[in-house]
């Protein structure tokens, strides 16, 4: 339903630029500007993956009822059905371009491996329990049962070694790997190698440190480096600068940095003392990008750390993982972490947090969900009915929750879950080589889902481009740099291209923002947000820098949205008139699209009830381009 309603609201919106810019496999329109580009950077396509994939060879999924292999889940993302745990049909509306699946790797392949009478893993302690578990509640007990083996030990608790079988965990990768190269399809499908190191901090308290650890080429190590050889994620680093030492160059992803108790980007080393050159090198050699957006919550930033943000409550998971404790914000999210970066640097050591963003989907049943009418959540049987992900109403129990209205509902975090996200990178062709660079340089965006194209350069010379040229991109790269880059000093302002095309199944483009961060006279961290586009013939109020309401609206009792508002294009040149060519800064790009119903409030309409009071309603998807830097 909601595919045919956005392909007619495509066809009566008007378009304020040119039909949609470059396209990545199975979208196939491309702007005037965007064509005849010859070879070099311009050349550069937009492709969509998702590098957040767990299959039956993580103990969590396999917990939640995935029996899915790898090759199910590359299957998947090139647009073939597989079936979800509970027994439906998942599929893509289009195939995507890469894809990385990223098991866990403490305890990879272990619990499958519990249910083979030939394997010794057979006899494991936790064996019998992970065989019998049938009922949500008996799968939940798989996770209480594995607690002492896979998901809290302490560095110097080395009992798990007695019953881990480190056979079963190289036969997985090994298997992980050839599956990979089984389906890595160069100029078709890119299947990167990759898997994911799950530290949850000191004494394992629940700090979401994860990366998932992505390989340019096609071999990797003979076992992962994981959680259980150390929680500490710089030593994850040196295992990797090690793997780079043996010709496999590779980087790793934080994720889910919202639920890492303020963790994730802190101003001192792991065990203590301050960011000094060392780390910063280490770890920027290491973490070009960072994971903005994915099922369990998007991390760009959060209302109390920008308060004058209105956009900033975007599908805020607001706990640790796994836990109902509430994060720290501070520490825990990507603009923040943006803004650390300026201070770190302006006290004389480089800076560590310049990273670009792209998105994922942390998908526990080897497929990934984008589409909010189409929602299932990421945890299998866990969340398979609207009932167990809260959206819909319940009997009242002393674990569920009145929504205001005399309603009831599961008090499971599922609520906060969502469709997201995808990671979309700038690159010359879909290879492991190629799009495994522009990781590398950070010519990478994020998406919460839908498939926006975005393009942000910066440069003094781009003030001069003509918006209607059709080597309008070659220009840029000639006068500018692209997202991810570095602005030269200079006593003139830059100017920023800005440019976004709509994904064409999805609603049209609202507005164009620039999001700015910088050191103020003071040596103060501060940001703002700048409306620099805006959809159906509308202007930004130079009082206020925001455009005026286009009236987009959603009828919530069917989840139809406005036709003929909002924009399949939008690109503009901006010039940030605040700028001081003495004070570091950093510029990134958010789109946003027309409002759209929450999954949740699909849930709701298919069932034929209200949606619940305590949860928004509606969602702006959105996009975020990777920052461009200014240093003095």
């Amino acid at each position: 339903m909601r595919r045919s309603l956005l392909w007619l609201t495509v066809l009566l919106t008007g378009c304020a630029g040119s039909a949609p810019e470059e396209s990545g496999a199975g979208v196939g329109a491309e702007s005037a500007a965007a064509t005849a580009l010859g070879s070099g950077p311009a050349s550069r396509t937009a492709f969509f993956g998702d590098l957040h994939v767990h299959t039956r060879y993580s103990y969590d999924a396999y917990a939640f009822g995935t029996r899915t292999d790898p090759d199910a889940a590359y299957e998947f993302a090139k647009g073939n059905p597989i079936t979800h745990p509970a027994g439906f049909e998942m599929q893509l509306d289009r195939p995507l371009d890469f894809q990385a699946v990223a098991d866990h790797a403490n305890y990879l392949g272990m619990l499958p491996a519990m249910t083979d009478p030939d394997s010794p893993a057979y006899d494991h302690p936790v064996a019998e329990v992970v065989r019998t578990a049938e009922t949500v509640e008996e799968r939940q007990g798989i996770f209480s049962a594995m607690q002492p083996y896979a998901r809290v030990m302490a560095d110097q608790d080395s009992s798990f070694r007695d019953h881990l079988d480190m056979d079963v965990v190289r036969s997985a990768w090994a298997e992980t790997i050839a599956a990979a190269n089984r389906h890595n399809d160069p100029g078709t499908f890119t299947a990167f190698i990759g898997y994911e190191y799950t530290s949850a901090g000191r004494g394992g308290i629940y700090n979401n440190l994860h990366r998932n650890v992505i390989f340019r080429g096609d071999r990797g190590p003979d076992v992962p480096f994981s959680r259980l050889d150390s929680f500490n994620p710089e030593d994850l680093w040196d295992a990797m600068d090690g793997w780079r030492a043996d010709g496999m160059d590779v980087l790793a992803i934080p994720h889910n940095m919202n639920g890492s108790g303020g963790r994730m980007f802190e101003f001192e080393y792991f065990d203590g003392g301050a960011i000094d050159e060392a780390y910063s090198e280490r770890r920027s050699r290491n973490e070009p990008i960072a994971e903005m957006t994915q099922a369990k919550g998007t991390a760009e930033t959060h209302p109390s750390l920008s308060p004058n943000d209105e956009w900033a409550d975007f599908e805020i998971m607001p706990y640790r993982i796994s836990t109902s404790i509430l994060s720290e914000p501070p520490g825990s999210y990507m603009r923040d972490a943006l803004r650390r970066g300026l201070a770190i640097e302006e006290g004389g050591v480089s800076n560590p947090y310049k990273l670009g963003f792209i998105g994922s989907s942390d998908s526990h049943v080897a497929a990934g969900v984008f589409d909010e009418e189409d929602y299932t959540g990421p945890s299998g049987l866990m969340q398979a009915t609207g009932e167990r992900r809260g959206s819909l109403p319940v009997e009242a129990t002393d674990n569920t929750i009145d929504d205001g209205t005399g309603r009831h509902f599961s008090t499971s975090n599922a609520i906060t879950n969502g469709g997201s996200g995808l990671a979309g990178v700038w690159a010359e062709e879909n290879t492991r080589e190629s799009l495994f660079d522009a990781m590398r340089r950070r010519e990478t965006f994020a998406t919460s889902g839908t498939r926006i194209r975005v393009r942000f350069f910066a440069g003094v010379g781009l003030g001069a481009l003509d918006l209607d040229d059709a080597d309008l991109v070659s220009a840029a790269y000639a006068a500018g740099v692209p997202m991810g880059g570095d602005l030269v000093s200079s006593t003139h302002a830059p100017s920023f291209l800005v440019w976004a095309t709509q994904d064409p199944l999805a609603a049209p483009l609202q507005r164009l923002q620039v999001v700015k961060g910088w050191v103020d006279g003071a040596g103060e961290t501060r940001e703002q947000v700048f409306d620099v586009a805006c959809s159906d013939g509308l202007s930004v109020d130079p009082a206020t820098d925001r455009c005026p309401d286009n009236g987009a609206a959603v009828d919530l009792a069917t989840c139809e949205i406005s036709q003929g508002v909002g924009a399949s294009e939008l690109r503009t040149l901006w010039t940030d008139r605040g700028f001081d060519s003495t004070q570091r800064a950093f510029y990134y790009l958010r789109v946003l699209e027309n409002p759209t119903c929450r999954w949740s409030t699909w849930d709701a309409v298919e069932a034929g009830v209200e949606p619940r009071a305590d949860i928004p309603s509606t969602i702006q998807e959105r996009a975020w381009s990777s920052p461009i830097w200014y240093t003095p």
